[in-house]
């Protein structure tokens, strides 16, 4: 699941998820793009085995092409979570995920 929105947020550059959720994954997104600043072949395979096979062929380019050469002078932070409310279904915290510009 963590991939999936991972993966999700590097294609939309924002989701909108859980406040737990949103957590757990910009761990692993700032992960992927500190791996991503430097495009070697080993770092395009380390971040591929944390891509779900479907969505490789876009997030990988678009990572490693556009997302990562953003972020080449800033040394953490590369994303931001703001809380957006309460879910009224189940009153569970949403928040927002975003790349910062």
């Amino acid at each position: 699941m963590l991939r999936n929105l991972v993966a999700s947020l590097f294609l939309h550059e924002k989701i909108e998820t859980t406040y737990t959720r949103a957590k757990a994954a910009q761990r692993l997104a700032e992960k992927l793009i500190t791996i991503a600043k430097e495009d070697t072949v080993a770092a395009r395979r380390l971040v591929a085995e944390y891509i779900p096979n479907p969505l490789r062929r876009q997030v990988i380019p678009k990572l490693f092409r556009e997302i990562a050469p953003r972020y080449k002078d800033r040394n953490g932070g590369y994303t931001r979570v703001i809380k957006a409310g309460i879910r009224q279904g189940d009153a569970a915290q949403e928040a927002v995920l975003m790349l910062v510009e």
